[in-house]
C-alpha cells in the first residue's frame, strides 16, 4: 500500500512543477515585446514623411526626450538616418521609430500614436503611463 501510495505521488505534479514544464515549453527564439507601442495611424504618417524626403537618407522616425517645456521634459521629433550602437529600434507596421538610449526610459511602455485633427492640428501624439502630469499642448511632461 506504502509504494502504491509513493508511485501515485511521483504522477502526481505539483504547481510549481507545472510552471517549471510551462516555462520550459515556452520558445526562447520568441521576440520580446517591444519597449513602446506604435499606432497603424502613426506607421503609416511616418512611411509617409520618410517617402516624402527624397532627398535625405532617413529611414524612419527618431523621439529623443529634452529637458524643458512648461512641464519639465518635451518630446522631441527628427527623421532617423543612422542608428547609434545604443538605439532602440521598433519596426511596427512597416515603420521604424528609434529612441537614442538616454531618451528611452522616458518612453518605456508608451504609446505613439498620430492624430488628424483639423481644429487642433495634425501631431505625433505619446501617451505615457510613466508621466506624472503633461501640459495641456501634450508636448511636454513631468517624469517620476
Amino acid at each position: 500500500m506504502f509504494s502504491k501510495l509513493l508511485s501515485r505521488k511521483k504522477k502526481d505534479k505539483s504547481d510549481a512543477d507545472a510552471l517549471l514544464n510551462f516555462a520550459d515549453e515556452a520558445s526562447t527564439t520568441d521576440k520580446a515585446p517591444d519597449p513602446f507601442h506604435v499606432t497603424e495611424a502613426a506607421a503609416k504618417q511616418i512611411k509617409t514623411l520618410v517617402e516624402g524626403e527624397s532627398n535625405s537618407k532617413a529611414s524612419g522616425l527618431r523621439i529623443f526626450v529634452q529637458g524643458g517645456g512648461c512641464s519639465g521634459f518635451q518630446y522631441g521629433f527628427a527623421f532617423a538616418e543612422e542608428l547609434e550602437a545604443d538605439d532602440t529600434n521598433v519596426e511596427a507596421h512597416g515603420a521604424s521609430v528609434v529612441v537614442d538610449a538616454m531618451s528611452y526610459q522616458y518612453v518605456l511602455g508608451a504609446e505613439i500614436d498620430y492624430k488628424d485633427n483639423p481644429l487642433e492640428g495634425s501631431s505625433f501624439v505619446i501617451r505615457n503611463p510613466q508621466a506624472t502630469s503633461t501640459c495641456g499642448c501634450g508636448s511636454s511632461f513631468a517624469y517620476g
